[in-house]
Protein backbone atom coordinates (compact mmCIF):
# COMPACT_ATOMS: atom_id res chain seq x y z
CA UNK A 1 0.00 0.00 0.00
CA UNK A 2 1.29 3.41 -0.72
CA UNK A 3 0.36 6.60 0.32
CA UNK A 4 1.20 10.11 -1.11
CA UNK A 5 -0.05 13.35 0.50
CA UNK A 6 -0.10 16.59 -0.56
CA UNK A 7 -1.56 20.04 -0.05
CA UNK A 8 0.35 20.81 2.62
CA UNK A 9 2.18 24.86 2.61
CA UNK A 10 2.60 28.23 4.30
CA UNK A 11 -0.49 30.06 5.60
CA UNK A 12 -1.41 32.89 8.08
CA UNK A 13 -3.23 32.43 11.19
CA UNK A 14 -6.91 32.14 10.25
CA UNK A 15 -6.15 30.81 7.27
CA UNK A 16 -7.29 27.20 5.90
CA UNK A 17 -5.43 24.24 4.26
CA UNK A 18 -6.95 20.98 2.85
CA UNK A 19 -4.81 18.13 2.90
CA UNK A 20 -5.14 15.06 0.29
CA UNK A 21 -3.96 11.44 0.41
CA UNK A 22 -3.80 9.38 -2.81
CA UNK A 23 -4.17 5.29 -1.60
CA UNK A 24 -2.41 3.14 -4.40
CA UNK A 25 -1.62 -0.39 -4.30
CA UNK A 26 -4.62 -2.30 -2.86
CA UNK A 27 -8.11 -1.89 -2.31
CA UNK A 28 -8.46 1.66 -0.64
CA UNK A 29 -12.11 0.44 0.87
CA UNK A 30 -10.79 -2.49 2.76
CA UNK A 31 -8.69 0.49 5.47
CA UNK A 32 -9.50 2.83 7.86
CA UNK A 33 -7.69 6.25 7.34
CA UNK A 34 -5.87 8.14 9.67
CA UNK A 35 -4.25 11.79 9.62
CA UNK A 36 -1.35 12.79 12.46
CA UNK A 37 1.04 15.73 12.48
CA UNK A 38 4.13 15.56 14.54
CA UNK A 39 5.34 18.96 15.79
CA UNK A 40 9.13 20.03 16.18
CA UNK A 41 10.08 18.02 19.72
CA UNK A 42 6.87 16.49 20.32
CA UNK A 43 6.07 12.76 19.48
CA UNK A 44 3.37 12.19 16.68
CA UNK A 45 -0.34 12.27 17.70
CA UNK A 46 -3.63 11.56 16.25
CA UNK A 47 -5.69 14.30 14.54
CA UNK A 48 -8.27 12.23 12.62
CA UNK A 49 -9.34 9.11 11.49
CA UNK A 50 -12.59 7.57 10.09
CA UNK A 51 -13.86 4.45 10.55
CA UNK A 52 -14.87 0.89 8.49
CA UNK A 53 -18.85 2.41 8.84
CA UNK A 54 -17.75 5.60 7.42
CA UNK A 55 -17.59 7.24 11.14
CA UNK A 56 -15.17 10.28 11.57
CA UNK A 57 -13.34 10.59 14.58
CA UNK A 58 -11.24 13.16 15.97
CA UNK A 59 -8.71 14.56 18.54
CA UNK A 60 -10.63 16.80 21.60
CA UNK A 61 -8.83 19.62 20.91
CA UNK A 62 -9.36 19.88 17.58
CA UNK A 63 -13.15 19.11 16.88
CA UNK A 64 -15.09 21.81 14.82
CA UNK A 65 -12.10 23.15 13.08
CA UNK A 66 -11.02 19.91 11.19
CA UNK A 67 -12.54 17.89 9.14
CA UNK A 68 -11.96 14.48 7.32
CA UNK A 69 -13.53 12.85 4.33
CA UNK A 70 -12.94 10.39 1.75
CA UNK A 71 -14.10 9.92 -1.89
CA UNK A 72 -13.91 6.31 -2.59
CA UNK A 73 -14.26 7.15 -6.00
CA UNK A 74 -10.26 8.48 -6.34
CA UNK A 75 -9.12 6.46 -3.40
CA UNK A 76 -8.28 9.52 -1.52
CA UNK A 77 -8.59 10.95 2.14
CA UNK A 78 -8.63 14.71 2.84
CA UNK A 79 -8.76 16.87 6.08
CA UNK A 80 -9.95 20.20 5.63
CA UNK A 81 -8.25 22.55 8.30
CA UNK A 82 -9.87 25.76 8.98
CA UNK A 83 -9.10 28.87 11.51
CA UNK A 84 -5.50 27.43 11.93
CA UNK A 85 -2.98 28.53 14.76
CA UNK A 86 0.31 28.70 14.82
CA UNK A 87 0.41 25.51 16.85
CA UNK A 88 -1.18 23.57 14.02
CA UNK A 89 2.49 23.96 12.69
CA UNK A 90 3.96 20.38 11.67
CA UNK A 91 4.58 17.92 9.43
CA UNK A 92 1.08 15.79 8.44
CA UNK A 93 1.04 12.20 8.01
CA UNK A 94 -1.72 10.16 6.65
CA UNK A 95 -2.00 6.08 7.29
CA UNK A 96 -3.59 3.39 6.93
CA UNK A 97 -4.97 0.43 9.20
CA UNK A 98 -7.21 -2.62 9.78
CA UNK A 99 -9.36 -0.13 12.64
CA UNK A 100 -9.96 3.36 13.27
CA UNK A 101 -7.91 4.58 15.85
CA UNK A 102 -6.16 7.87 16.77
CA UNK A 103 -2.79 6.13 17.81
CA UNK A 104 -0.24 5.99 15.55
CA UNK A 105 0.74 2.36 16.22
CA UNK A 106 -2.39 1.20 15.61
CA UNK A 107 -1.73 1.89 11.49
CA UNK A 108 0.42 -0.92 9.41
CA UNK A 109 1.10 2.17 6.10
CA UNK A 110 1.93 5.19 6.12
CA UNK A 111 2.94 8.16 3.75
CA UNK A 112 6.02 10.73 3.83
CA UNK A 113 4.21 13.61 5.00
CA UNK A 114 3.26 17.19 4.22
CA UNK A 115 4.42 20.46 6.23
CA UNK A 116 1.89 22.79 7.40
CA UNK A 117 3.10 26.27 8.78
CA UNK A 118 0.89 28.66 10.12
CA UNK A 119 2.42 31.79 11.11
Amino acid sequence: VQLVESGGGSVQTGGSLRLSCEVSGSRYNRYCMGWFRQRQGNEREGVAATGADGSRHYADSLKGRFTISQDNAKNTVYLQMNSLEPEDTAMYYCAAGSGWSLLPHRYNFWGQGTQVTVS
